[in-house]
């Protein structure tokens, strides 16, 4: 069974994968939009056609991926908060970042070791290219005649964990005694404002990670993740400029805004002069309602508005999005066996787990880039 793992090729990995839709490196950020709310994926793939690449000779080449949370940073720059919807008839090959490398294409037989280097050097996407076997669907989703899926890092730890007594002891180990609880994380205070957490924002979306927010006391009270910003639609930027770090969090775990929440930002986007973003922005399903035409006297009483004191909130989600996330982060302890965090991760559709101590304190964080880390040592080994 162990050599039958080490001869796996991504091409294995590909089964049942659906095909990427292409989004044009020259399509505007409002297509993108468009695309982001009606995909299953948080993320959409950008290609560009008819140029040439070292590793895609004269075809379409995925350049890079964007999601909802860089269509916010995006749009929350200080240059676009005037003017939103000149930001977004901006191409979407704005939104892709300089860092080269995260989106990689590969062939079919590429080796599962060699696939698990790649990410480890720093791919997040390995774009395979697959046969169809329907014409309909080749219409709809080919790049220049041809279809592409991608791997992740979870599709990969999802196909070792089908094969995990191959790796000995190594699962029942702890992620202490392993080694892979980092203390390298992006986090932020429930009470700093959510704008000043863009660049840590930025920062998690590079590394597949999130940002934890955290009490005074340095107690995980939740987080701010991008699988909870997949699930709102552009309107959540003004959000992001107006609430703290704890009141954006409960505020993306809401089906409506609450009340509260709305007042208050009603009174903060006036003081900033930023109601003319909300003008440009009402294209968002929410923003009609969040923020209608107010008296003098409105205007007074939500002056004095208190926000609610952040809290560990435990609702459930509820979006018209096809997926549900608790506002609550996943978390586990030191002493949690590498096995059972594989486990959590892939249930709750993660690329990590926060690790927390007996008073809630955050400890660091384990990723699946260090779980993999992990087994392609014990992979090399055993080859």
């Amino acid at each position: 069974m162990a050599v039958g793992l080490l001869d796996s090729e991504v091409a294995d990995l590909c089964l049942g994968k659906p095909p990427l839709r292409p989004l044009s490196a020259s399509a505007t950020i409002t297509d993108a939009l468009s695309a982001l709310k009606t995909s299953d994926d948080g993320f959409l793939s950008v290609w560009k056609c008819d140029q040439y690449s070292s590793e895609n000779s004269g075809e379409c080449l995925c350049v890079g991926k964007v999601c909802m949370v860089d269509v916010v940073c995006y749009l929350c720059k200080p240059e676009n908060l005037t003017s939103p919807s000149s930001a977004m008839d901006s191409p979407v090959s704005a939104l892709l970042p300089e860092v080269p490398g995260r989106v990689r294409h590969v062939e079919p037989h590429l080796s599962l070791l060699e696939a698990i280097d790649l990410i480890l050097q720093g791919a997040q996407n390995l774009v395979v290219p697959i046969k169809s076997n329907s014409r309909k669907t080749l219409q709809k989703s080919s790049h220049c005649g041809r279809e592409f899926c991608w791997l992740t890092q979870e599709d990969i730890i999802r196909f070792l964990l089908s094969s995990i007594g191959l790796f000995s002891s190594i699962p029942a180990l702890s992620i202490s005694t392993l080694g892979l609880i980092s203390t390298n994380f992006s986090s932020v205070g429930s009470h700093s404002p959510a704008s000043l957490a863009m660049g840590v924002i930025s920062d998690s979306l590079a590394d597949q990670t999130a940002v934890a927010v955290l009490d005074d006391n340095g107690v995980l009270i939740g987080e701010i993740s991008p699988f909870s910003l997949a699930c709102c639609d552009e309107s959540i930027a003004a959000a992001f400029m107006t609430l703290s770090a704890g009141d954006l969090m409960a505020f993306t775990c809401c089906g409506s805004p609450p009340e509260e929440f709305v007042r208050v930002m009603k009174t903060r986007v006036k003081e900033m002069n930023l109601e003319g973003m909300l003008e440009e922005l009402r294209v968002s399903s929410n923003i009609p309602s969040i923020f209608p035409s107010s008296s003098s006297d409105d205007e007074s009483s939500s002056q004095n508005t208190p926000l609610p004191s952040p809290g560990w909130y435990s609702r459930s989600c509820s979006y018209s999005a096809k997926v549900m996330r608790r506002a609550e982060a996943v978390v586990c302890h030191q002493g949690s066996s590498l096995a059972a965090v594989m486990v959590q991760a892939i249930a709750h559709r993660v690329n990590y787990v926060w690790v927390i101590d007996e008073d809630r304190s955050l400890v660091g964080i384990v990723t699946f880039s260090n779980m993999l880390r992990v087994l392609y040592e014990h992979l090399q080994s055993m080859a």
